[in-house]
């Protein structure tokens, strides 16, 4: 309400309906208020650039200049942002749905998209292994202790007067 006294006194029921108003306005896709406001606002902030140039140009001492420059440039680029968002508005980029393919370093490359229709599973010439068959779905220990086997029973442990005469290798 402060910020609009120099238009005189609104009510500020009258300021909800008018913001519900634009906000359906908005949602069902007419965006001719947005575009007013970032015209208006790109207007405004060429005209504080140029204010503020104007004044850094008649600065007597080096911090004048550098504040108002640095405004100035400020402002300027505040307006290019404002007019990159309406032309954004105003002209949409196309969508594109792109499948990414990465490329590694060398020959291999990884496709991320969708898995082809067609599974190969289907045509694999390795069968399932039916080892598991024989114990009625029982699964073997691994990790229980083996017995020795009898497979190269002559190889033994090598004692110490075997071993060689050079210690490094």
């Amino acid at each position: 309400m402060d910020y609009n006294k120099a238009f005189g006194e609104l009510s500020i029921n009258a300021r909800v309906e008018d913001l519900g108003r634009q906000c359906a306005l908005v949602s069902s896709g007419d965006l001719k208020r947005a575009e007013a406001i970032l015209t208006t606002q790109a207007h405004t902030l060429d005209a504080i650039f140029h204010n503020l140039a104007r004044r850094a140009q008649g600065a007597e001492n080096l911090n004048q200049l550098d504040a108002n420059l640095r405004l100035a440039l400020k402002a300027q680029a505040q307006c290019r942002a404002t007019l990159e968002a309406l032309a954004a508005i105003k002209n949409p980029q196309p969508v594109a749905f792109v499948r990414q393919a990465n490329i590694a370093h060398g020959p291999q490359q990884v496709n991320n998209g969708a898995a082809a229709d067609v599974s190969r599973a289907e045509h694999s010439k390795n069968q399932p292994n039916k080892l598991m068959a024989s114990h009625h779905g029982v699964r073997p220990d691994f990790a229980a202790a083996k017995a020795s086997s009898g497979v190269d029973s002559t190889m033994e442990a090598m004692e110490a007067i075997n071993r060689t005469e050079d210690g490094s290798r």
